[in-house]
């Protein structure tokens, strides 16, 4: 039997955290959320849980520093 390229496959499901944030990041968040309805049309800004998920994605998946340390791990 051929060896399969396809390596063990992630478990996806969401884990629930739990955080404090500073008043100030929390105000900051919900100002991005406003500018992100308007510049995408949507009615309403998403809450700031919903938006800091994709903007830490984001984040991790750009950062050269991230990338090049994990890559010699």
């Amino acid at each position: 039997m051929s060896k399969l390229r396809l390596g063990p496959i992630v478990d996806d499901k969401p884990v629930k955290l739990s955080i404090e944030l500073p008043g100030t990041l929390h105000r900051e968040l919900i100002a991005y959320a406003e500018v992100h309805a308007k510049s995408i049309g949507l009615a309403e800004p998403l809450p700031p849980e919903k938006i800091a998920v994709p903007m830490i994605e984001r984040f991790i998946a750009t950062d050269r520093g991230f990338a090049t340390a994990r890559r010699r791990r």
